[in-house]
């Protein structure tokens, strides 16, 4: 059995920061209840292990003790919330991926110059319902190209389309494509909505889940990038699945015992649930591990204003603080092998 580890995978630089923020307000406040508005980021794992450390989940400020502290999750909100944490005297530690907020930066921008906003996404997801809380009277969510007939538009020369950061390419561009056939005069944002993270993974799948058995991916059934990664890997006619740690795995997926198997994570997956499936793997079935380097990912982040300013207020330094994602260290302790490096062209060798 061959397992073949692709890099990009697992954590972003938005979930990276997400989470470390999450982490120092912890650590800045011992024994203090630290409220999360929304999962701070879509994994059930990320999720338990805050609950076990006192984190409380909310999915309404009104579950929040007026005065507490509140840190809104990597996906976003509407400037609503943000106006009804202020009423209620809340401190409010703002976690939303860079990324994301330049999309709402984007909605605002446009919307002041008179244009119409077609949103292209999944209505319920938390980002979209962020990024249109931004300019709800100018924004409309498109899902799919079988509902641009029902768009109320009121000049078609004043449209411009953002995405959701999180969405298949491949799906976003269909999308794309026929609002573009409906409206020719529609607008395109400066560059791509659909984070780099999310590109390199889905990038990473096209190129080497074609030559693969299975694709497994690690992640959660509610994290949109980890479902799309699954629904690419079908795509391209590899048969793949979705699960959030070992236990999940099952043997009839790899009856004969001797398939090449890619495995992969989400952007909101810790790697930690990736070295455990490896050591299975290494230890049950004797497989070898492979890494594939599709291509770098480096990315450093600062941290939110709003966490320096607490970290102002406990006489903690931030100035030398960053985020900054790189690509995991492999050992033999906790993957149950090292890889060998491993071309595309060498994957059917």
């Amino acid at each position: 059995m061959k397992i073949v580890l692709v890099n990009p995978r697992g954590f972003c630089a938005g979930v990276r920061m997400a989470i470390d923020v999450v982490d120092q307000v912890l650590d800045l406040l011992p024994g203090e209840t630290i409220y999360v508005y929304h999962e701070i980021v879509h994994n059930r794992h990320i999720v338990e292990r805050f609950i076990s450390r006192g984190v409380r989940f909310v999915e309404s400020l009104g579950e929040v003790p007026s005065g507490s502290i509140v840190v809104f999750s990597a996906h976003g909100i509407p400037p609503s919330l943000r106006e009804e944490a202020a009423q209620r005297n809340l401190t409010a530690i703002d976690a939303t991926c860079p990324l994301v907020t330049k999309v709402h930066s984007r909605a605002i921008r446009y919307a002041r110059q008179g244009y119409q906003i077609l949103l292209i996404g999944h209505e319920n997801h938390q980002e979209i319902i962020g990024t249109m809380g931004e300019a709800p009277e100018q924004t409309q969510v498109v899902d799919s190209p079988e509902c641009i007939s029902g768009l109320k538009i009121d000049d078609p020369e004043k449209l411009v389309y953002l995405t959701q950061t999180t969405l298949s390419t491949d799906d976003a561009g269909v999308i794309i494509d026929a609002l573009k056939e409906a409206f020719p005069n529609i607008k395109a944002p400066p560059t791509d909505d659909i984070c780099y993270a999310t590109t390199n993974r889905q990038e990473a799948v096209r190129g080497v889940a074609p030559m693969c058995d299975l694709m497994i991916v690690v992640g959660s059934q509610n994290s949109s990038n980890s479902v799309r990664l699954m629904e690419i890997g079908e795509n391209v006619g590899t048969r793949s699945v979705l699960i959030d740690d070992v236990s999940e795995l099952d043997p009839a997926w790899y009856p004969s015992g001797d398939e090449t198997i890619m495995l992969t994570a989400g952007a909101s997956a810790p790697e930690d649930l990736v070295s455990e499936i490896c050591k299975h793997f290494v230890n049950q079935h004797g497989a070898s591990l492979h890494l594939a380097d599709i291509s770098e990912e480096s990315v450093e982040f600062g941290l939110p204003l709003t966490l320096k300013r607490l970290m102002e207020e406990h006489g903690v330094d931030h100035k030398d603080r960053r985020i900054m994602v790189e690509p995991p260290t492999i050992t033999a302790a906790e993957y149950g092998s090292t890889p060998v490096a491993l071309t595309i062209s060498g994957l059917n060798a």
